[in-house]
């Protein structure tokens, strides 16, 4: 426990300040401050004192020396209970601190500016603040540290209630946000400045050293079964995506629920036109676009309604009274996740107790760079698979071409692919997939079952595979089905045989070159 005596304050952040102020000078508490943060004090008619006065030294170059003085981390850092670090103090003429207020530049804040310099970012990386915060968090025994304003009536609460002291857990509770805080920021720093060498360097796309960082938003009901405990965490870097939704309706949302609207996210976010997909354990059971968003949710539904009972349903448009309409004959479903809801097509969906209505910016959705993957022991790191196909990239293998219309399921099933677990087979009938096959340990079973989802609609469809076709029993199903064309990414050792096999059975092949695996 500690009696406050003495604090130190410099905050770029001054939310709150005003009144942490005053209520440390009610309670007693001598005041020592820096720059900007010590002016606004000394505004409040509150006796403060700068710390370029305090050290006997001036602050200079352009602020970036204030605080790094011994006369400060001296008597930040001086074990109370050790009779020699109190003599060393002594003689030194080192005063205690007993509590440190700061928060760092916003770094953060100012390389999000558009074509921020390196300069501007330099200038904007803390050096005294987060030494300052370290040298307090390290002597938590006998010095507060305080480094979120959101923290100020909890501290006050408690100096008052127990006449200036703090107890030993509430410093210790201080001093691992203080560290959490300061990994964080430098987590930022050194992301910021890895992709700025990545620019400028080739020898790796890849950084040396990841930081993750990550804020609780709320515990779970469970996990993916009743027996995992679960929470949710927003990025500490970029609030947006999942971290921001608005819940307008229904219940809690679930470990499953939110991972299978972030794989509806990714189908439907990159389409210009209306898009509808319904998700079920993060694969699709439909998707289609069209130029109207109810059409796009009736195709999408129809490619499997058996599948799609209890799906999340995906749309990259304001939801109307139509589509409302539309879902509310589906039967039971989890969640709706779109950018809005048309007032009379939210008190309608609104009726269904238990379905989730989920409101989401798509403008404001950002990839990042890399996909992480969780392995014993270590962690994947690989580039998003963003890579498109064009018209152009196309090769055509086989005797028949592609007519206009099948280049054109061609490329929209190509993008739907990429979000479908591996071994993936769609078949596709203009913008709408009508069979899916996925998550299989062969391609062939892939194609089988995406032939069985669409039935008669198999028949004048486009098969796209995810990678390339390894055995001819591949097109010699499909020819039977009344396929008529076939993208895939070609490669196999057996392409020759399996153009061959497209060319008997009057199907149109084309190549990518790229393949789509997703595991």
């Amino acid at each position: 426990m500690i009696k406050v005596k003495r604090a130190l304050i410099s905050v770029s952040d001054k939310k709150g300040l005003q009144v942490f102020v005053r209520g440390l000078h009610a309670l007693g508490v001598e005041i020592i401050s820096t720059g900007g943060t010590a002016r606004q004090i000394k505004e409040m008619d509150i006796p403060v004192q700068e710390v370029s006065d305090y050290t006997g030294f001036p602050e200079m170059l352009d602020g970036r020396v204030k605080t790094l003085h011994p006369k400060i981390h001296g008597g930040l850092l001086a074990v109370r209970e050790k009779p020699e670090h109190m003599e060393q103090v002594e003689k030194h003429g080192i005063g205690l601190i007993d509590m440190v207020v700061v928060n760092l530049y916003p770094f953060e804040s100012v390389i999000k500016k558009k074509n921020v310099s390196m300069d501007e970012a330099i200038e904007n990386i803390d050096i005294g603040g987060p030494s300052m915060l370290r040298s307090a968090a390290k002597n938590f025994k006998s010095v507060a540290v305080v480094c979120n304003p959101s923290r100020y009536e909890d501290v006050l609460k408690q100096l008052d209630i127990n006449s200036g002291i703090l107890s030993d857990f509430f410093l210790f509770k201080l001093a691992v946000e203080a560290f959490e805080h300061t990994a964080k920021y430098d987590g930022i720093i050194s992301s910021f400045l890895n992709k700025r060498l990545s620019g400028e360097e080739s020898f790796s796309s890849t950084p040396k050293e990841v930081s993750l960082n990550y804020t609780k938003v709320q515990d779970l009901r469970y996990g993916e079964n009743p027996h995992q405990a679960a929470a949710f965490y927003k990025s500490s870097y970029v609030t947006c995506g999942l971290a921001n939704i608005k819940q307008l309706g229904g219940k809690e949302l679930s470990y499953n629920n939110i991972l299978d609207l972030n794989a509806a996210l990714e189908f439907v976010k990159d389409f210009k036109e209306p898009a509808a997909v319904i998700i079920k354990h993060n694969n699709p059971t439909g998707i289609a676009t069209d130029k109207e968003l109810s059409k796009a949710y009736k195709y999408a539904h129809g490619c499997d309604p058996v599948s799609a009972f209890g799906g999340i349903i995906g749309l990259n448009r304001k939801v109307d009274e139509e589509t409302a309409a539309l879902i509310m004959k589906s039967g039971f479903m989890e969640c709706v996740i779109a950018p809005g809801f048309a007032k009379g097509a939210l008190d309608m969906l609104k009726t269904k107790k238990n379905l989730r209505l989920i409101e989401i910016n798509l403008n404001e959705l950002k990839d990042g760079d890399f996909d992480f993957k969780k392995v014993h022991g270590g962690l994947l790191l690989q580039e998003k698979d963003i890579k498109t196909i064009r018209p152009n990239d196309l090769k055509v293998v086989t005797k028949k071409k592609p007519t206009k219309a099948q280049v054109e399921s061609m490329l929209f099933g190509w993008q739907v692919i990429k979000n479908v677990k591996s071994n993936a087979v769609i078949l596709v009938k203009g913008n709408k997939a009508v069979g899916i096959g996925c998550g299989q340990t062969s391609r062939v079973e892939s194609v089988k079952i995406a032939i069985a989802k669409a039935g008669k609609e198999a028949k004048n469809s486009v098969l796209i595979s995810d990678a390339f076709i390894p055995k001819t029993d591949n097109i010699e199903i499909a020819a039977q089905s009344g396929i008529k064309a076939v993208i895939q990414t070609g490669g196999s050792v057996a392409d020759s045989d399996v153009i061959e096999a497209a060319d008997k059975r009057n199907i149109a092949m084309v190549l990518t070159g790229a393949r789509h695996f997703k595991h």
